[in-house]
């Protein structure tokens, strides 16, 4: 048997060969069929027998359940279920829409086909306005663009978070509606 099947691979989430600390536990061959509860011991002797490892798969179990298995194998096998499924995976970005807070229709309709093409791709809309000087003694106006723009998107989004000052900055968020 080589030496490095002898030495405990650290594991944080699993127990393998003396790593398991139980004195009963029940035994999954590698073809799934199982060996009954058998004493820590002869689970490990059953491993060594058949030059793989015993790898505890439930520890919370009444008793422990443990499968001979090849360790490096299931490993590999699990950081490439576990690659593909993070491929797989949409991260939504949020995409940022600023307005004045005195816009015209043509550069409103402009931010407004913008925002709905990122809506439409999945992402996110963080529309927001800066108020400048004496703007910032009319934040109706704000609102009211706020408003007009979220109409304007409205078919393809929903208000995650509605228009709100923060400081100079009046942010509203926009989330893609689901089912477009």
């Amino acid at each position: 048997m080589p030496l490095w099947r002898c030495v405990t691979i650290s594991s944080k989430e699993i127990a393998i060969n003396e790593g398991i600390k139980f004195k009963e536990v029940r035994v999954i061959t590698a073809d799934g069929s199982q060996l009954g509860i058998l004493p820590i011991a002869k689970a490990l002797e059953s491993a060594e027998n058949a030059d793989l490892d015993l790898v505890c798969i439930s520890p919370n179990a009444q008793p422990p359940v443990c499968k001979i298995m090849d360790y490096g194998k299931y490993r590999f096998e699990q950081a490439k279920r576990e690659k593909d499924a993070k491929k797989n995976q949409k991260v939504v970005e949020v995409k940022e829409i600023r307005l004045g807070l005195s816009i015209d229709v043509h550069d409103f309709e402009t931010k407004g086909k913008q925002a709905i093409k990122f809506l439409k791709s999945g992402n996110k809309v963080k529309v927001s306005i800066r108020f400048r000087g004496r703007e910032m003694g009319h934040p109706e106006i704000g609102l009211e663009n706020m408003a007009r723009f979220a109409e304007f998107c409205g078919d393809y989004c929903s208000i995650e978070k509605p228009a709100k000052m923060e400081g100079r900055n009046m942010l509203m968020f926009l989330a893609p509606k689901s089912g477009k």
